[in-house]
């Protein structure tokens, strides 16, 4: 690790205002559970970092309002044993106590997990390896490299490094908005907007910029979530990131679907909501035919590189188990 400065904020405003004109090597600092693996590996090399923790209100959650409501510093095991997300949104829940382990949930915040970077080998030890998310226009190793783990969907030329995260899915999947506080001011995208396909600028992620903080998620309150699911397909059972993972929350009349909410992770180079599989689902009986059809239309246009071809159909069938078990809730 590289020597760098420490400031610590006891307010979000003077959070935002301390990146001032060295903003480009400024990071803020939550669970640190992502940062500081980066920062060994020389991934991350900031010159200072400024410890957010201190702000107590941001680490609230309020599930019992009109909308719900998450702090960013929000950690991940207080969040995910929640009564209400347990019985009345549990794709948020399992989302979260599927993530990662115990110990690394009780320190790991719901900001940072949001915006946790790529597990792509070739970008986590850099050379000998090209990587453009790492250094742009070096070139991706993982094209026409060793590429089981990376995305079928959303990639470029430039990169198919996949986004890892569970939670992002499951707020995508319920079109959750964040608030972000910004040196000049406020801004509310939905979460979906926030994460960028790597296109030919595979270094930038996400439409935040330096010194911009995410200072509340929201998620609105909805039937579907009430009969939801999310489903994670990995190597093994616990500590292991997503190969295919999928959420799903459904309305039913009788078997009837009224609305579909369906979201991939584990598969592509940020969440992604599987439009089309959903319009397809309302105003149809939900058979496991019905299912599987769904699952297909939300690997549409899916393209294999040389050894991961096989996460296609594994997609598919884990987005139609999940549509499955979502029933069986409802």
């Amino acid at each position: 690790m590289r020597p760098f400065a420490y400031a610590r904020a006891t307010t979000a405003s003077e959070a935002v205002q301390s990146f001032g004109p060295s903003s480009s090597t400024t990071r803020f600092l939550a669970g640190g559970t992502t940062l500081f693996d980066l920062m060994k590996l020389n991934v991350e090399t900031p010159t200072r970092l400024v410890d957010i923790n201190g702000i107590s209100e941001l680490a609230a959650f309020d599930t019992g309002g009109n909308d719900l409501v998450f702090g960013p510093l929000a950690r991940m095991s207080d969040v995910a044993f929640d009564p209400t997300l347990v019985s009345n949104y549990p794709l948020i829940a399992e989302a979260l106590w599927k993530a990662a382990s115990g110990q690394v949930r009780n320190m790991a915040s719901l900001g940072g997990n949001l915006l946790q970077r790529t597990r792509c080998a070739y970008f986590r030890h850099g050379e000998p390896f090209a990587c453009n998310k790492r250094q742009p226009g070096s070139g991706c190793a993982a094209i026409g490299g060793r590429d089981r783990g990376h995305a079928v969907l959303g990639g470029s030329e430039a990169c198919i490094a996949t986004y890892p995260g569970d939670l992002a899915v499951a707020l995508v999947a319920l079109d959750a908005e964040i608030d972000i506080l910004c040196p000049n001011g406020t801004r509310t995208e939905l979460l979906e907007k926030l994460y960028l396909e790597p296109g030919d600028t595979p270094d930038r992620e996400t439409t935040l910029a330096p010194g911009e903080l995410i200072v509340s998620i929201r998620v609105p309150r909805g039937q579907a979530a009430r009969s939801s699911t999310y489903h994670k397909i990995r190597d093994r059972e616990s500590f292991a990131f997503a190969i295919a993972s999928a959420a799903v929350a459904l309305q039913l009349d009788g078997d009837v679907v009224r609305d579909a909410r369906i979201a991939l992770g584990g598969i592509a180079t940020r969440p992604w909501r599987a439009r089309e599989a959903e319009r397809a689902l309302i105003g149809a009986t939900l058979t496991e035919g019905a299912a599987s059809a769904a699952g297909e239309l939300a690997l549409g246009g899916a393209r294999a590189g040389s050894h991961n071809a096989f996460r296609i159909e594994l997609g598919a069938r884990t987005v139609a188990d999940a549509l499955m078990i979502a029933k069986e809730r409802a």
